[in-house]
């Protein structure tokens, strides 16, 4: 199975889930503020003041399809927290709903 086919795992925790959201979001806004810093040095280096919300509006534009390729395994890794909690919301309403229901397996 490749890991687009993978079952969600019920394991993750919403820690975990918090975890790998905070990974991959400090990441892609290293990845914005590297950029910018790149584009105000080049423009520093050329003789050209390059104004601070031009660089960054220039840094999300170039970071965001970068970013998909280089936190790949970042991305993969919160997509399954993502689908673990919420297997695990989906399993603790069917239990509720059962015990509703009457049918909590006595």
């Amino acid at each position: 199975m490749n890991e687009r086919n993978k079952p969600p795992v019920a394991t993750a925790t919403k820690g975990q889930l918090f975890r790998n959201m905070a990974l991959y979001s400090g990441a892609r806004l290293l990845l914005v503020v590297v950029i910018a810093a790149v584009i105000i040095g080049i423009g520093l280096i050329a003789g050209v003041k390059v104004p601070v919300l031009v660089a960054a509006v220039f840094a999300v534009l170039i970071s965001l399809p970068l970013s998909l390729l280089l936190f790949k395994s970042l991305r993969i890794r919160l997509n399954e927290s993502i689908a673990g909690v919420d297997e695990g919301r989906r399993q603790a309403r069917a239990d509720l709903q059962a015990k509703l229901r009457g049918e909590d397996g006595r």
